[in-house]
């Protein structure tokens, strides 16, 4: 018999695909007013470096703008300059965002990969309309807060792995698995779209469907690339 498939022993959540949280330097959230950048720090569980606020009654974590730096102050009652948190009603048309909140509250969930972007295109009397990397039009709150720039960190990946042993120690940090075999170069034991009939079958498969066949697209409406329009 066939080992278990990946999907089905991920889904068990054993320490092989746990990620590594106790490395991470920690939550990263608004819920402040002003303070000092004392810090540029590194995290192993995001690819953006943050910054380390200080505040009258603590510290917390934001995603660095590209250009902040040692020394700068954040403020979210300030003007709209780099590095600035403010909510979307008060930052100009037309300018680059990053770390955008859902809701207001939900802390920073939106453009936080380095060097993304997002483009305030309107301000209408209930909502804000933003352009998102995708360049995908979407409707937000004007109280959810986003920092006005760039997240730093831009060009990362431009740069070539070269050695194998780079690119093992980057998957370990955030305990993933590597290198991965693909279903299809697999045998018929081991994965369900493994053989030489395969591909061949549909790669639709029930939500009712057993672990060892809940592979693939899982209950799609419609699958193949979209036509243009």
């Amino acid at each position: 018999m066939g080992k278990r498939i990946i999907q089905r022993a991920r889904g068990k959540g054993g320490p092989r695909y746990r990620a590594p949280s106790h490395r991470y330097v920690g939550k990263v959230k608004y819920g402040f007013k002003k303070g000092e950048v004392v810090d540029i720090v590194h995290d192993p569980g995001r690819d953006a470096p943050l910054a380390k606020v200080k505040t009258d009654e603590k510290e917390v974590f934001i995603i660095a703008a590209e250009g902040l730096k040692v020394g700068d102050t954040v403020d979210l009652e300030g003007e709209a300059k780099i590095g600035n948190v403010l909510p979307l009603s008060k930052i100009p048309k037309g300018s680059s965002i990053f770390a955008i909140e859902n809701y207001p509250g939900s802390g920073p969930k939106l453009c936080c990969s380095p060097g993304t972007r997002a483009l305030i295109v309107s301000h209408e009397a209930k909502k804000v309309i933003v352009q998102m990397p995708s360049k995908e039009f979407k409707s937000l709150n004007p109280k959810c807060l986003a920092t006005i720039g760039i997240p730093a960190g831009g060009g990362r990946r431009d740069k070539p792995f070269v050695k194998a042993g780079q690119k093992f120690y980057l998957m370990k940090a955030r305990n993933r698995l590597w290198p991965r075999t693909s279903g299809v170069k697999m045998n018929p034991v081991d994965h369900p779209f493994g053989g030489r009939t395969k591909p061949g079958i549909p790669m639709t498969v029930s939500r009712h469907a057993p672990p060892g066949a809940k592979v693939g697209s899982i209950a799609a409406r419609r699958t193949g690339r979209r036509k243009k329009k």
